[in-house]
This record gives structure tokens, sequence and C-alpha cells, in this order.
């Protein structure tokens, strides 16, 4: 445990301050690309343009063989392009494997100040943070980096969503963490296969009625517990939540189901695992523009916050108040990159 005297203290000599604050910005999708694919890495600066964030992989999905030239392809895209407004993260192979050394050393070394967050995988405990906190801090100190990289932690074994809310205060480098179902659903012993989303077998079955045959049964959400302790503890450490990948690349609604659940439960975000899910995530990481209007009228009825107001006969309150300032704020933050919807929000 770092004392709070110690917290925002710089862990190498010449590394840059940490922040007390994460970046205002919208990150609706995190979108990932594999940069040892030529014609991927090719499109990435154009399909970047539609994003919020864009994350090279070099973990899960990338072949064994293919590991150094998805490292070399990310740091030539990146060192190649001006990404603009668009965040730039990557997610690095995971503590355990032969390749993560490389991975920061190569990345911070070349193209740590183009970086805006590194992506830890199967993160268990506050230990791994700390490690790779000191790491990158030498690194940044070595290589002159003039702000600090932040570290987002993919939660996918048991263990990590046991210490997931000592892992959120590790460091204040940490910018948020993200589900990773399909690790976590081998790690619990699930008996799924599937990446994110629901499942038919897993459900509630109603009481029987007299007189009907038919038993009515509720497909619930798998990882709706998981997902709220992602988002308790990422919040009331100031970070950011997001819901992981949706495997089913062809189910679009199913897709758009899940993201928005984690929306209405405080996601920030979502990944998007192909161009057609950017669409998706921004649709609904959006707040639809009738619930900002209606919000826009609770703070002109109670600027201040305090009394009572009546909008269309329902009671607002403070409590009210609070909700309308998240969904205008997110508003005013997605009105700087997108137009339509900044005309459409009237900010």
């Amino acid at each position: 445990m770092k004392l709070p005297i110690h917290f925002y203290k710089p862990l190498a000599i010449g590394a840059p301050q940490p922040l007390h604050d994460l970046p205002v910005r919208p990150e609706r999708m995190i979108h990932f690309f594999p940069p040892h694919i030529d014609k991927i890495r090719a499109r990435t600066p154009e399909i970047a343009r539609q994003c919020d964030v864009v994350c090279g992989n070099l973990e899960d999905a990338i072949p064994i063989d293919a590991k150094g030239a998805a490292r070399r392809g990310f740091i030539e895209l990146v060192a190649g392009h001006d990404f603009g407004d668009t965040a730039v993260w990557v997610r690095v192979n995971a503590l355990n494997s032969p390749w993560l050394l490389d991975d920061l050393g190569e990345i911070i070394s070349q193209v740590g100040n183009r970086v805006d967050v590194i992506m830890i995988p199967k993160v268990e405990g506050p230990w791994d943070i700390h490690f790779v906190d000191q790491y990158v801090a030498l690194l940044e100190a070595r290589h002159s980096i003039k702000r600090p990289i932040l570290l987002h932690a993919l939660i996918e074994t048991a263990q990590g969503v046991t210490n997931v809310e000592a892992i959120c205060g590790a460091s204040p480098r940490m910018h948020g963490l993200s589900l990773g179902p399909a690790d976590l659903a081998a790690s619990r012993g699930m008996k799924t296969t599937r990446v994110g989303g629901g499942h038919p077998g897993y459900g509630v079955l109603a009481d029987p009625i007299a007189g009907q045959a038919q038993r009515a049964f509720s497909q619930q959400d798998l990882w709706h517990y998981t997902l709220a302790r992602i988002v308790d503890a990422a919040v009331s450490h100031g970070l950011r939540a997001f819901y992981g990948p949706f495997g089913d690349l062809k189910d679009e609604e199913a897709c758009e189901a899940q993201f928005r659940n984690a929306f209405l439960m405080g996601c920030t975000g979502a990944w998007s695992l192909a161009p057609n899910q950017i669409g998706i995530a921004r649709r609904v990481f959006s707040p639809e523009v009738k619930e900002v209007l209606f919000a826009k009228r609770i703070l002109e009825a109670m600027p201040d916050g305090s009394g009572v107001a009546t909008i269309d006969g329902k009671m607002q309150d403070d409590a009210t108040w609070k909700q309308a300032r998240v969904i205008v704020d997110l508003a005013r933050l997605i009105a700087r990159r997108d137009p339509e919807l900044a005309a459409a929000y009237g900010l």
C-alpha cells in the first residue's frame, strides 16, 4: 500500500509527474486492430476518424509467430500518423509472457509520447499494477516521456474480480477497467464458450400457473454481477469502466442490447472488434437526444441543484439534478467530436 503522502510522487527520477485527474474526453468505443496485418493497419487511420479510441492488440488473437510483427506494426503506425483527437492505446502481452518487457521497452522508447494508455491483460491484484507502474516510470524517465502513460486493467480472472477495488487504488496511473468475459469464464469454470452476451440456458423459470402447460423462462445476463463490481470499483476511485468484447460480430441486435445494459449500468464505453460495432457503440454510449434535452430543462429549472421543481408533471430534486448533470456533461464531451449530435443536443 502506498501512503497518501507518496501516492502522487513519480516512481523514477526524471519521470513525468503523475496525473491527479483523468483527461476529459469521450471514450464510447475502444476499437481494436491487429497491427501485424498490413491491409488492416493501412486502413486504421481512416477508421480512427470514426472512433474515440483505437487500440493496437498485441495479445490474444495474435499468433505467437506474429508477436514481433504486431509490435513493430503498431510502432510504425503510431510513429507515422497523427491521430488527432482519437486516443491511442495498446494492449500488451500478459505479465507472465515472454513478450511483455519488449512490448513496454520498444513502444515507450519509440512512441511513448504518442501513446495515451497501456492495457494490461489478466490483472489479478495490485501487485501487477505496482510492477508495471514502476517499470513504465523507469522507461519514461530514460526516454524523456513528457506526460505519464496511463494503465488500464483487464479483469478476466476470478482473482482479479476478487481484488478489483485494490487494483483500482494501486496507482495514480490507473485509467480504468474492462471486463474480459472469455478468459474470466475459463478462470471460473463457467460452462459457456460465448465471448460476452447472454446464454439461453442461464435464466429464471417462472412458477407454474394452473391451466398453462408452458412456464415462462426469462434469459438472464451472465455478466451482470461482475460488471456491477467493476463499475462500482472504478467509479468510486474516479476511474472508468468498460464492457469488453462481444464476440458474435454478426449479431448486431444482441451486441447493441449488451452495450446498452452496460451504458445504463454506468460504463463509459465498450470494445469494438469490427467496424460494424463502432457505430453500435457510438449510438449506445451517446445519450439519447430526448434525454439530453430533458436533462437540460432540469438544470435550467434548478441552476444550483437546490430546491424542487416540477417538469411535465414529474418532481425533480437534488438527486435528479445530479443525474441530469451526468447526462449533460457527457453530451458536452460528445458534442465536441460529433457536430451532428451537437446540433441535436443544442450544445
